[in-house]
């Protein structure tokens, strides 16, 4: 496998004076996963670190002949200057490595198990051994898929492992992140993600995966003409990755033993987690192993960086300071995070250099500044409020009288609910961030708007809608969405979830609705940090559809995965607001005192 790359493994071919070498490095079953190390031209006595990735997404990168090109990208520049070493492995089953890929394969922990972690632990091994000019130090960092490898190479515990950073990493397949929210499937990102990681039984090193192609192509959106039985019917059996999907509609063994948080437990080395507020993909992970890191890891080594980004934004040349219309800062953003925050928390562990990383850093939208958070606090700390919803369309922070009555919509599959003003086969990131305008006028979504507020009011945890509804069906959907509304009307979504009503008991405890009675609906959203500013509006909206963002509930308790077009039926939908059915959206509000203003 070495001849291929040895062209490229030579002084001055690669930016920066770097050296590639390629080395298949045998793991304790004798599987051979290709790895490429980056090694700079020259090495300071004392040793370089080395900074490991671990990805399914082919460690060459797409292009062969830009192996090095990652070199010339400004996340890595301080690390090109200070002379680390990089390595780059393709996992287990993909690409140019030998052995069998298992999606986010579930933590072993037995003495004759393979996992990730097993794999990680005797890459470091190697790595230490056989690297010319290393130190002994290894970090390892990943974005997305990425960063569930960096959560699990945490777990291999392995002795030189200095420091991990899970950026945006997977959490939890079912209830939240890329595939699945609240048992609600995310149609668009699951429809083409499946190709891209199908578990190839017939995968041999140096070949592509096997081209299993996405059915999302052609003119307009093919979403909107199509079902999950459709998707089922085109890949006919062919895609492993949509077999798993529609073969565990609920949450059972398979997405719970594939929950990253299971490897958080006794990891104790130093972690950055990072995400973005607007992460379209993996926002629910960055939380949850954070959270998870927290209580059951690294404790007090366990540092969190939440910017105003989407999905990975921190990581690329841009400047990451917006998001579609939302402005958030005049500087580079990126830059920031580059130099303010991975690079020195990678320095003093595996260079000894600057002081050990302090607090928590958020980014509090609204207001657009920074804040340093002391270690200790954790969001949704200490009190929760309910902004109640009233007959007149209001929030109100007084909870209803028994003449509050009630607020109904017809849901009706035909005529979906879009989650975007343009609808493509392809998300839209920037619809995070989106004003709702487009919606203006629609009968299927209700709004119930604050008084202008009179001074600043800031929130920093998980969105939680508690709401009490009547169906006309045995199934449905609700869609929630908090908004600010500036003085001259401009909006943009804070947070806006969805939660299949079926799992209202437990995404393990699917149950039909008894039409015509009254349910309770409560369920979590990924926290906000939010800042709402003097004359700003509180609004809130709920749906029963966001599509095709997620795929649409045919509103009967039936398999949707082999739902027909017939099967799908209008629901009529009652969101009440009376004393005895007091729906509202609990948030944590935060004080200013709380607050730690940064040393940036």
């Amino acid at each position: 496998m070495m001849a291929a790359f040895q062209g490229l493994a030579v002084a001055g071919d690669l930016p920066h004076n770097y050296r590639m070498s390629a080395h298949d490095v045998a793991m304790r079953d004798g599987v051979k996963l290709h790895t490429l190390v980056f090694s700079p031209g020259s090495l300071p006595p004392e040793g370089s670190p080395m900074l490991m990735m671990r990805t399914p997404y082919n460690a060459l990168g797409w292009n062969p002949h830009d192996a090095g090109r990652f070199l010339t990208d400004s996340i890595y520049s301080p690390y090109v200057d200070a002379g680390y070493i990089f390595v780059f492995q393709d996992v287990r089953g993909r690409w140019n490595s030998e052995g069998t890929f298992e999606n986010v394969r579930p933590l072993r922990r037995n003495a004759d198990g393979i996992d990730e972690a097993t794999d990680t632990y005797d890459t470091i091994d190697w790595l230490v051994a056989n690297v010319p000019g290393n130190n002994g130090r290894v970090g390892v960092n990943g974005n997305s898929y990425c960063g569930f490898y960096t959560v699990m190479a945490g777990a291999s515990r392995h002795p030189a492992l200095k420091a991990i950073s899970p950026q945006a990493p997977v959490g939890d397949w079912f209830a939240g992140d890329d595939m699945h929210h609240n048992g609600a499937l995310a149609f668009l990102d699951v429809v083409n993600f499946a190709p891209i990681c199908h578990e190839d039984p017939g995968h041999k090193p140096g070949m592509s995966p096997s081209d299993v192609s996405s059915p999302m192509k052609g003119e307009g959106c093919w979403a909107a003409r199509h079902t999950p039985a459709d998707v089922t019917e085109y890949y006919a059996g062919r895609n492993s990755m949509w077999n798993a999907v529609v073969s565990h509609p609920d949450y059972d063994d398979y997405w719970r033993e594939r929950a990253t948080a299971n490897a958080c437990a006794g990891i104790e080395t130093p972690a950055l987690v990072v995400g973005g507020h607007f992460d379209a993909e993996d926002l629910y992970g960055t939380w949850k192993v954070f959270d998870s890191l927290k209580r059951n890891g690294s404790g007090g080594k366990v540092r969190l960086c939440m910017g105003p980004w989407a999905h990975g934004q921190w990581r690329d040349n841009g400047e990451a300071n917006s998001l579609g219309e939302a402005s958030f800062a005049n500087g580079s953003l990126s830059a920031f995070f580059r130099d303010s925050v991975e690079f020195p928390f990678f320095d003093f562990y595996l260079r000894d250099r600057g002081s050990e990383p302090r607090g928590d850093l958020v980014f509090f939208t609204g207001e657009n500044r920074w804040r340093r958070l002391d270690a200790g606090h954790s969001p949704g700390e200490p009190a929760v409020v309910n902004i109640y919803l009233s007959g007149d369309g209001k929030l109100s922070l007084d909870r209803p009288d028994e003449t509050g009555g009630s607020t109904s919509y017809r849901s009706d599959p035909a005529d979906p609910v879009p989650y975007f003003h343009e609808i493509t086969n392809d998300r839209n990131r920037d619809y995070m961030t989106a004003g709702q305008g487009f919606l203006t006028g629609r009968k299927d979504v209700i709004s119930f708007e604050s008084d202008a507020l009179a001074d600043s009011l800031t929130f920093f945890g998980s969105v939680m809608p508690d709401l009490y509804v009547t169906t006309s069906t045995t199934d449905a959907d609700f869609v929630v969405k908090l908004i600010d509304v500036s003085p001259d009307g401009r909006e943009m979504l804070v947070r806006g979830d969805i939660m299949r009503g079926r799992y209202r008991d437990g995404l393990s405890a699917p149950r039909p609705f008894v039409p015509g009675t009254v349910e309770h609906v409560a369920f979590d959203m990924p926290p906000v940090a939010h800042t709402f500013l003097p004359g700003h509006r509180v609004k809130v909206q709920i749906q029963s559809s966001w599509f095709p963002l997620f795929d649409l509930n045919p509103q009967q308790f039936i398999d949707i995965y082999t739902a027909r077009p017939e099967d799908y039926i209008p629901a009529d939908i009652i969101i009440h607001h009376s004393g005895s059915h007091p729906s509202s959206i609990r948030l944590h509000p935060m004080a200013a005192k709380s607050l730690i203003e940064p040393e940036i």
